[in-house]
């Protein structure tokens, strides 16, 4: 499954790179026609990040994500979740999945009443790692503090509670191209094989989806190489798709 990802930031298409607000790409002011032009590739999903939202929770761009999920895509998206309320104004708005990111790592209780709650597939954790010392760390604010907890603690802090889906930056790779950690989700495949895991960030050629998907995640997300045309979205489905 490829998920075609939509930036969002004060009502415009961006990217950033490695998550800084100072490093912006922008791609235009009409993100409902970029996702309306991902449904007429063929995705069936679109990935989306309120960047506004996660900068500032009381600017969350709900009518844009509300205006997203009536373009018949199945909308996963996030930025700035710090509350059930959260959840619930996504999920009455349309939004599919809701992706939960600091939380996820600092409050793994609260969220795994929430996936009992709202029910596992509707929603997503977000974990952004860094490699250090040989074990790869959640970073959080901004990317700019990196947790003492690993990784696979994180994830064994859901055990037993049906956790479906989750998705890894390696945030050494998000936004530049360099091609995905294939080694970091093939290891994560391998332990925890209940998790439907996507990879993010790297993506660079159809090369890259090809391999992330020989990894064994069930996703990956793709931003940048799509909006600087190194690969068609229809080209892209399909390589996600082959066998």
């Amino acid at each position: 499954m490829l998920y075609p990802a939509i930036d969002l930031l004060d009502g415009r298409v961006v990217r950033l790179h490695k998550g800084a607000f100072d490093a912006v790409t922008d791609y235009g002011d009409d993100p409902v026609a970029v996702a309306q032009r991902f449904g007429e590739a063929g995705a069936s999903w679109v990935h989306v990040v309120d960047l506004s939202g996660a900068r500032d929770g009381q600017r969350r761009q709900s009518d844009t994500i509300r205006e997203l999920c009536r373009t018949g895509l199945r909308v996963q998206t996030g930025g700035g979740v710090r509350s059930a309320e959260d959840v619930e104004s996504l999920l009455a708005i349309g939004v599919e999945r809701v992706i939960v990111g600091s939380l996820a790592v600092t409050e793994p209780e609260q969220v795994s009443r929430w996936l009992d709650r709202y029910g596992a597939d509707h929603i997503t954790l977000a974990l952004d790692v860094k490699r250090t010392g040989g074990q790869y760390r959640p970073a959080l604010s901004g990317w700019t503090d990196l947790m003492m907890t690993t990784l696979d603690d994180v994830v064994k802090a859901y055990d037993g509670t049906g956790l479906a889906h989750a998705l890894v930056t390696d945030i050494g790779r998000d936004g530049d191209l360099s091609g995905p950690n294939l080694a970091l989700y093939r290891g994560l495949v391998e332990r925890f094989p209940a998790v439907q895991w996507q990879a993010s960030g790297g993506i660079s050629s159809l090369e890259d989806i090809t391999a992330a998907r020989e990894t064994g995640v069930a996703g990956a997300i793709s931003g940048k190489a799509i909006y600087e045309k190194r690969f068609t979205l229809e080209e892209a489905l399909a390589c996600s798709q082959s066998a």
